[in-house]
């Protein structure tokens, strides 16, 4: 068997890996990526779990219930009559599947347009050798790689609960909640996270009953309070029933069901029992068969690959990349960090900015931010201005009919320079790139309130808000 060199090889075609891999081609590296997934007859399904059973697929999901969510709840608003609707469980999980495999086409065309070489298997170190690496790959022809560079972007996996460990049947990780066959009708999430709140959407819009237990007493810690304030109302108004504050005690299967023992924000005893369960407690970095001891690869206490601020890692041309580094377990987050580190190979100086990268949560209202929140810069003693503006006052928000939430800016109270920006509302996701770019350059709320925003359109709404922090708006 015959040794491939390459300059750089990238472990883990998710969105670090395979966006690493193409910067490096264009930059003129011989580059080669290395994936395992497989789709279901055993092909190459590139674009790790963000692709295959993360963001791509729950969008797909959340679109197709919410579509049904209108024609059953909102259609009449607009005149349309729409009797009986009826949701084929099956086709919409087929749809899924067609927009997952469209992105593993595209991602295999990419590689191809710009000249990677993809290898499908599973990536690991066999042992510094020349100044450089050699990897084997196992798949379904083995394969031996050395690469003066190695990038690794080996993701994440889902966190298992104790005791509750996952059968993709009844006890389900994002990757169990996005096959469910049928809509439950009765549905139990462990975990108020971001893969919590959207699969509960999914399915209580599709006719389950949805219980979220959550162990912290506050909802959505991470997102600014009146945000989550905000959103807590919608989702317990929406039928999203949300308890926090509660200790697990024990997850039991039954005959087709599941039963969850558990202490109240109280202390009292309650007992759950329901058909599908969704445990969503977070992520943990995956470095599984890297087989990093015959390297010496330098792992920290959780598991995640030890890097510098440039994703160095304690080994010389090694470096490290997205989920299964510190930082924000974000996609978006990994594709910077792909690109900064061919870039960083190349001599160049590749940039990342974690107080500028977006957050966002598809549910319906969607919830999106960037920067500060209002209870951080308290907590750092920073002065600050705080300017408001409700949906319900923007005119094309009320031709969606959707008037929901809200944009909330914050600015330095000296200089004015944005801080953060938090949105709840529609197309919120959309909405919070200006704040990114703004932010990014600097720009103060006085520079959104004088930039001309089309009208109507949602984005007035950040406007307003900009004339907000100096208590000049004019639709409200």
């Amino acid at each position: 068997m015959s040794t491939k060199n390459f300059d750089v090889v990238v472990i883990g075609g998710g969105p670090g890996g395979y966006i690493a891999a193409i910067r490096a081609a264009q930059l003129g590296f011989n580059a080669a990526c290395i994936d395992e997934w497989k789709n279901e007859k055993g092909g190459p399904a590139p674009g790790g779990t963000c692709t295959n059973v993360g963001c791509i697929p729950s969008k797909a999901l959340l679109q197709s219930s919410e579509h049904f969510e209108h024609a059953n709840h909102h259609f009449a608003d607009h005149g349309i009559t729409a009797d009986n609707v009826q949701i084929d469980v099956a086709k919409m999980i087929g749809r899924k599947a067609t927009v997952v495999k469209q992105n593993n086409d595209g991602i295999l065309y990419l590689f191809k347009k710009n000249k990677v070489s993809f290898f499908h298997g599973r990536g690991s170190f066999v042992a510094a050798k020349d100044g450089g690496y050699e990897i084997k790959v196992a798949g379904a022809a083995e394969e031996t790689l050395t690469a003066k560079h190695v990038i690794i972007a080996t993701g994440s996996n889902a966190r298992q609960l104790p005791g509750a460990e996952f059968d993709e049947e009844l006890i389900l990780s994002n990757d169990g909640a996005l096959r469910i066959p049928a809509t439950p009708k009765k549905l139990g999430v462990i975990g108020s996270g971001v893969i919590g709140l959207e699969m509960g959407s999914v399915w209580r819009r599709l006719g389950a009953e949805v219980t979220i237990l959550e162990a912290m007493p506050a909802f959505l810690g991470a997102a600014d309070e009146s945000v989550a304030k905000e959103a807590a109302k919608v989702f317990k108004k929406q039928g999203l029933d949300i308890q926090l504050g509660v200790k697990i005690a024990s997850v039991t299967k039954g005959n087709g069901s599941i039963t969850i023992a558990y202490a109240d924000a109280k202390g009292a005893e309650q007992s759950l029992v329901v058909d599908k369960l969704i445990v969503s407690i977070g992520r943990v970095p995956n470095t599984i068969g890297l087989n990093s001891d015959a390297v010496g690869l330098k792992l920290d206490e959780r598991g995640a690959i030890v890097v510098d601020d440039e994703c160095k890692t304690n080994l010389p041309n090694v470096w490290a990349v997205g989920d299964v580094v510190r930082g924000p377990m974000l996609a978006h987050k990994a594709e910077e960090e792909g690109v900064a580190v061919a870039e960083r190979i190349a001599g160049q100086h590749g940039h990342v900015n974690f107080g500028t990268i977006p957050w966002v949560i598809y549910t319906s209202p969607e919830i999106a931010w960037v920067g500060k929140t209002e209870q951080q810069l308290k907590a750092e003693g920073v002065e600050y201005k705080a300017g408001q503006f409700p949906f319900m006052a923007n005119g094309r928000a009320r031709a969606l009919g959707d008037t929901t939430g809200f944009v909330k800016m914050l600015a330095d109270a000296k200089t004015d320079e944005i801080l953060g920006v938090h949105i709840i509302g529609p197309f919120a996701s959309e909405l919070v790139s200006e704040a990114v770019v703004a932010m990014e350059f600097k720009a103060s709320a006085e520079d959104i309130a004088r930039i001309c925003h089309a009208h109507p359109s949602l984005s007035e709404a950040t406007k307003e808000a900009a004339l907000a922090v100096d208590k000049r708006t004019l639709n409200f």
